[in-house]
């Protein structure tokens, strides 16, 4: 007779409890998807350099009508709190110190995909689309396409828009903030 397997989900309150005791170190890179705990992909230069281009363009853009979060935490159901690269929230003047924004504070989210655009196109589009995320952008590094995806519908995205460089982008949700596709594909200088 064949055992079955079955694994166990965590919670997100039972994955804060493992930091909480030590049980996941403070400096390691982890978020829980699925119920599950996996390592993110290191930060390369470029990566980081987008992260941080987009971010200063996306603080100049939003002003005042919304939170721009790097590299923060949402928690978009009971067995689930990746961590995009940036997201655009809802303004709070708490800045969510009680508690991670959810779906419903999420005005967009951004991921920076070089060795994990695979994994953000499927598992985390999926995700964010299952949530009601109602956009999502990433940046594919090896293409230098920026793409929105939009109208999530029964944890797909039916809008899937090509955003190539030159051009300018804003979230439907946040039509003033206006920001060039070049700050999400930073290349590197050539010395």
């Amino acid at each position: 007779m064949a055992a079955t397997l079955v694994k166990r989900r965590f919670t997100v309150d039972e994955y804060h409890r493992m930091g909480q005791v030590g049980i996941l170190p403070e400096r390691e890179r982890v978020e829980l998807i699925d119920g599950e705990v996996l390592a993110m992909t290191p930060v390369g230069a470029r990566h980081g350099a987008c992260v941080a281009s987009a971010n200063r363009a996306l603080v100049k853009a939003a002003g005042n009508d919304a939170i721009v979060q790097p590299q923060g935490a949402t928690q978009l159901n009971l067995f689930s709190e990746p961590q995009p690269d940036i997201m655009l929230l809802r303004p709070r003047d708490d800045f969510y110190a009680a508690h991670h924004p959810g779906p419903e504070d999420v005005l967009l989210v951004v991921e920076i995909a070089d060795s994990s655009l695979d994994y953000d196109r499927g598992v985390k589009a999926r995700l964010y689309a299952a949530a009601g995320i109602q956009e999502y952008w990433l940046a594919d590094l090896k293409a230098n396409i920026l793409w929105r995806l939009s109208s999530p519908d029964r944890g797909t995205y039916r809008g899937v828009e090509p955003c190539h460089r030159g051009r300018t982008i804003a979230p439907g949700m946040l039509p003033s903030c206006i920001v060039a596709t070049d700050v999400f594909l930073v290349a590197p200088s050539e010395a």
